[in-house]
């Protein structure tokens, strides 16, 4: 026979991990990681920096560009505040990306569901899809001056159909088994579009605009590049042509940063909305 445990041997043992433990761990190691490797690229350029591998106007270091943001966040440059040519910029890319969330969302799921809008629209969205978003500034200029309207429109175009065609895809993926199940339960068609068919698609949506955020910034740097006179496209132009290599890094970074926040903002929002989609 087995021997009893002693009364003492529930207090010796060790307590079971949290259900959540393992997961915490895994993120915190994956930051220290990050963060790890941000710091050995930081010494690596400031090495190659000081070895005189590149002229210093070329390849400023890390140093030379911390001052530099220093300085443009006191005084702004080429007339402009850094804080507004950011403002500007955010305005622009909300105005553009919303726009093409709310007209490619619903026009994604109309195409979906009825073959006849899928034939009228669907050359048009490959049509425009592969086109450059340089390609399309000369027209809008023209049409539209060098306002905010020609650079929403840019955005909008250039986003809209990574939009589309990810609903699409979201809805076609939808399993037929639930839907098979639902209507075995008695539900209409409106109600497994909505609560079937819409639920299922919605990760493909979010990761849809989780792209769609990354080409509108691609978009809007182009439009600034060419017809703006603020904002970070437009920083980043105005320093490259005077050969301020150090503010144009600064342009960079603070362009991907606001991009990766704006990524970190819709991943949040999709946690809330698809909470059973798993996040890493």
């Amino acid at each position: 026979m087995s021997a009893l445990p002693e009364k003492g041997d529930d207090a010796k043992r060790p307590l079971a991990a949290a259900p959540g433990a393992p997961r915490l761990r895994l993120r915190l190691g994956s930051q220290w990681v990050t963060a790890l490797v941000l710091v050995c690229a930081l010494v690596i350029w400031q090495l190659v920096a000081l070895a005189g591998v590149f002229p210093a106007f070329a390849l400023p270091s890390p140093v030379a560009v911390w001052n530099a943001f220093a300085s443009i966040v006191r005084q702004g440059y080429g007339g402009q505040s850094l804080s507004w040519d950011i403002g500007i910029s955010c305005f622009r890319i909300l105005i553009g990306f919303v726009g093409a969330i709310v007209i490619g969302v619903p026009l994604g799921l109309l195409m979906s569901r009825n073959k006849l809008v899928f034939d009228i629209i669907d050359p048009l969205l490959q049509f425009v899809r592969p086109v450059p978003p340089l390609a399309y500034i000369p027209l809008l200029v023209v049409w539209f001056g060098i306002g905010e309207l020609p650079k929403a429109i840019l955005i909008l175009v250039g986003t809209i159909p990574v939009i589309i065609i990810g609903t699409i895809s979201g809805v076609k993926s939808t399993p037929a088994l639930r839907i098979s199940v639902a209507r075995t339960l008695g539900a209409s068609n409106a109600q497994i579009f909505r609560k079937v068919v819409l639920p299922s698609a919605m990760p493909e949506i979010f990761t849809a605009m989780r792209v769609g955020i990354g080409v509108a910034w691609t978009c809007l740097v182009a439009a600034e590049l060419i017809a703006a006179s603020s904002g970070l496209g437009w920083l980043v132009q105005f320093a490259g042509q005077a050969l301020q290599v150090s503010i144009v890094i600064v342009g960079i970074v603070i362009i991907g940063l606001i991009g990766y926040a704006m990524e970190l903002v819709i991943r949040k929002i999709e946690s809330l909305v698809v909470p059973w989609r798993g996040h890493g």
